[in-house]
């Protein structure tokens, strides 16, 4: 894997299964869709190997083409991804509609993918509030940007060269970002301490009155979480 996260093709993998791979990174990265000529672009194939994957995952009900040939994520992945950290995310829920609830912001688990990434797993939205932050369910970011990624990263060992707000953030407990994922959007997340793989859980709110109070919100709810998945 790159610096950046995408897969290097090397001779022990399939070409074929790589592009319909990618496909679906694409099109996960393009809400309302692409056309087939734009989708062969970004992936970089010709458009009839273009056509052939889509038709194989449209099969699969992996993705769809709607009424004007715009080509989109099919139902068939919520079936696949159900499975995925099902109990981290039953348990997470109840956790994460309170913390929502409280607060009236939107909460957010989020995984380290790999070294680089994060990914969001699980995002709840509040349903009282004037206005909220909203992020797209599997939305991957660098793991060096954001609240999130930034709480993961505190829970290693000091590094020579990380971000000062690494530091801050074991100092403090928790993790505060601003705008470092969507502008003018502020990040507070803490580690899920004692899973298995490195988990955080947050929230995004425009507005801030008091993050030292938001801060210790968040970190009770990450170790009531931590409770739960002992």
């Amino acid at each position: 894997m790159s610096e950046t996260g995408a897969v290097e093709l090397d001779s022990g993998m399939s070409k074929t299964l790589h592009n319909g791979l990618r496909i679906l990174e694409v099109l996960a990265e393009e809400p309302r869709g692409l056309t087939l000529g734009e989708l062969a672009e970004r992936v970089g194939v010709h458009r009839t190997v273009a056509h052939r994957l889509v038709r194989t995952l449209e099969a699969h009900r992996l993705c769809r083409r709607d009424d004007v040939k715009r080509i989109s994520l099919g139902t068939g992945l919520v079936q696949l991804s159900e499975p995925v950290e099902q109990d981290l995310r039953t348990l997470a829920r109840p956790v994460l509609d309170e913390l929502t609830e409280r607060t009236r912001a939107t909460a957010h688990l989020v995984v380290q993918e790999d070294e680089h990434q994060v990914r969001m797993l699980m995002i709840v939205e509040p349903r009282r509030a004037r206005m909220h932050v909203s992020f797209r369910p599997g939305q991957v970011d660098p793991i060096d940007r954001g609240s999130a990624g930034l709480a993961l990263l505190a829970a290693a060992p000091p590094r020579a060269g990380e971000r000062d707000a690494v530091r801050e953030t074991r100092e403090r407990g928790f993790a505060v970002s601003h705008g470092e994922i969507a502008p003018s959007v502020t990040g507070i997340s803490a580690l899920v301490p004692g899973t298995e793989r490195p988990v955080s859980l947050g929230l995004s709110l425009f507005e801030v009155d008091d993050v030292q109070e938001l801060g210790g919100i968040v970190l009770d709810a990450a170790h009531r979480l931590g409770t739960l998945l002992r």
